[in-house]
């Protein structure tokens, strides 16, 4: 998968099943702050990505995702990795 699908995808999630407001979803967003995803949020990235993707993400390894671009390098690297 290319970076591009990767991104393609999780703006359309984020849009979608999440109901993030289009501009507040740009390359260095962060996750909390700019798109205001809370815990709960979270809970659900969890699902849709193991549904989009295919693989589970370990908590621990998300720790230092701050940013969009951050979790966009995390999942490529999970899936090409």
């Amino acid at each position: 998968m290319t970076r591009q699908e990767i991104e393609e995808k999780v703006r359309a999630f984020l849009i979608d099943e999440l109901e993030i407001d289009e501009e507040k979803i740009f390359d260095d967003a962060k996750l909390k702050e700019d798109m205001e995803l809370d815990s709960l949020d979270f809970v659900d990235i969890v699902v849709i990505v193991e549904k989009n993707f295919g693989f589970k993400i370990v908590p621990e390894e998300m720790q230092d995702v701050k940013t969009l671009h951050q979790f966009c390098d995390y999942i490529e690297g999970k899936l090409n990795g």
